[in-house]
């Protein structure tokens, strides 16, 4: 690909209302995210129109206007916060004399610099080339001064045709061997989930939109010491933990990276396999930053990259965080969307225990009523209980502990030469 932005870089923004009531929300997140990239926004070109012009998106008015900014403010880079096609980056580079970026290609620069596992760099490494491949035919002079063998852009005919051919090949071909590792990586963390499937352990899943939170929640609920910092896209690795209810059942809390508006298709698809968390939970912890001014925004961005995989019908807890500087009426709105909807403060720890309560009520109970009394030299047998099952009644007698619960059928089996 091009460059990355680089720290410090002059940008110009360009946002278009394509039919529709312009968004300051979506506008400020657009700033945020060129700035979390590392431009240094030196101007910003707004307006409106029915559709995208097909040739150069904006029009050819406005990207007049667009070229005398650019000029005027020696601007190194314009940053779309729209999607744009191959020929529309190119035929806009080209009129701009300066290197263009859409949404997508910004989101991927910001993961790419936050990776830090080896996983994430390799969902990001497979997201960039998704991306780079439909590009390649206006990336000539990118690719050729890579590969030390000239050209330039629009060099498409005879020995271009072939280097061109030769660079798809490769990156299909690099494609394949990152889909390959990310697959057995995958196997590794489906294995984990069928032994936990196994023996009957919850699995709960914290998702939200990026930095609201989500992290400092699950350091909160399990002292996990995950990374927790005041920017977008700041933990990318899924992070799972084991956690007890208040009654001492045991389930796993998995913390996920978080989403924004029109997150790009390759994010979603690379990142399908850390997403599998997600899919395969019992509930989900959806966390809104209360201090938003668009927290129902925040609500229904997240929802929607949700049913991209296919993971919308899982029940939700949403929980409200950073309650501490919620204004009251933002906090009645959602609650009026919302009833269940539960104010925390991750920071404070204020609302906690009301977290936990709530999750222990979303669980799935265990489905076998067993009657037991286990004798004093099987505590084993009682913590496993206790660990894995919904104790109803807990008593003791001379000949050991007698219990009343519910447990999964694995557990019922072991616990059968005890039964009452």
């Amino acid at each position: 690909m091009f460059e990355r932005p680089r720290a410090g870089e002059k940008a110009v923004l360009v946002h278009l209302d394509l039919g529709r009531v312009s968004d300051p929300e979506e506008v400020e997140e657009f700033r945020l995210l060129a700035r979390s990239a590392g431009a240094e926004i030196v101007g910003q070109i707004g307006g409106s129109r029915a559709t995208p012009d097909r040739r150069l998106f904006v029009g050819t008015g406005k990207a007049d206007e667009l070229k005398m900014l650019v000029e005027a403010e020696q601007a190194e880079l314009v940053i779309f916060n729209h999607a744009l096609s191959p020929g529309q980056e190119r035929n806009l580079e080209r009129h701009l004399q300066c290197r263009v970026l859409d949404r997508s290609g910004l989101i991927l620069d910001i993961f790419a610099q936050r990776a830090r596992s080896f996983e994430g760099k390799l969902q990001v490494e497979l997201a960039q080339l998704e991306y780079m491949l439909p590009r390649l035919r206006g990336w000539g002079e990118a690719m050729s001064r890579q590969a030390a063998t000239g050209g330039g852009i629009g060099a498409l005919r005879g020995p271009g045709e072939t280097k061109l051919e030769v660079d798809r090949r490769r990156i299909r071909t690099q494609m394949a061997r990152l889909r390959r590792q990310l697959r057995a990586m995958g196997q590794s963390r489906a294995v984990q989930r069928a032994e936990r499937h196994r023996t009957g352990t919850p699995s709960v899943a914290i998702v939200g939109y990026t930095n609201a939170g989500k992290s400092s929640l699950l350091n909160r609920l399990t002292d996990a010491g995950v990374l927790v910092r005041d920017e977008l896209f700041a933990t990318l690795d899924p992070t799972v933990r084991r956690a007890r209810t208040p009654s001492g059942r045991e389930y796993t809390l998995a913390d996920t990276v978080g989403f924004v508006r029109h997150l790009p298709h390759q994010l979603v698809e690379a990142f399908r396999s850390t997403l599998e968390e997600v899919h395969q939970a019992d509930l989900l912890v959806h966390v809104v930053d209360g201090s938003d001014s668009d927290p129902l925004g925040q609500i229904a961005a997240v929802r929607e990259v949700l049913a991209e995989i296919d993971a919308g019908g899982i029940p939700e807890l949403i929980t409200v965080n950073k309650s501490e500087i919620t204004p009251s009426e933002i906090l009645a709105e959602i609650r009026a969307r919302h009833p269940d909807a539960l104010a925390v403060s991750a920071r404070t720890g204020s609302g906690i225990d009301d977290v936990k309560v709530a999750i222990e009520a979303h669980l799935p109970r265990p489905d076998v009523a067993v009657r037991v009394t286990i004798p004093f030299d099987r505590g084993d047998l009682v913590s496993e209980v206790h660990e894995h099952g919904d104790v109803l009644a807990s008593t003791y007698s001379d000949h050991g502990t007698d219990l009343r619960a519910l447990v999964p059928g694995w557990l019922a089996a072991r616990l059968a030469e005890f039964a009452d």
